[in-house]
């Protein structure tokens, strides 16, 4: 298993925070050349450190201007049915973060929508819909406070 030094773990925080930084940019930041820089993201990447690089999109304006937490319990907790819930999560486009949790739910699902008519549709037309669910509990999201953040690692 290879384990990771603080230069390793300082690029993956600056990567993080700016996944378009350049290869020049990053060395300049962990006192190192381009050369080494690179070959160490190349292999973060390699060994499975580095999942994928993203963009972070302003929900807003795009539409998204709903954000539900929404609880799940299962009626029974048989490995099918949790699977199968599990895949069924999985395959919703408006389901962007889960989670199975421990406590009075099973299932923890960040829900973000345009609207309240899109999540009852959600909620009415594929959440419900699956045999195994038990209840349903729905927090809405009054304002972000912090939603994203980045692991520290040094």
């Amino acid at each position: 298993m290879y384990k990771i030094d603080q230069i390793d773990g300082k690029l993956l925080e600056l990567l993080q925070i700016n996944a378009n930084k350049g290869i020049k940019e990053l060395a300049l930041e962990v006192g190192l050349t381009a050369t080494p820089v690179y070959e160490r993201v190349k292999r973060l990447e390699k060994l499975g450190f580095i999942k994928k690089y993203g963009i972070e999109i302003n929900k807003e304006k795009v539409g998204l201007g709903l954000t539900v937490f929404c609880q799940v319990s299962l009626q029974t907790h048989s490995k099918t049915l949790i699977e199968r819930f599990e895949t069924s999560v999985k395959q919703m486009n408006e389901v962007i973060e889960a989670y199975h949790i421990s406590g009075e739910f099973d299932y923890l699902l960040k829900v973000v929508c345009h609207d309240n008519k899109q999540y009852h549709d959600f909620l009415v037309l594929k959440l419900s819909k699956l045999e195994m669910v038990a209840k349903v509990q729905s927090n809405f999201v009054m304002a972000e406070i912090k939603e994203y953040g980045y692991y520290h690692i040094v």
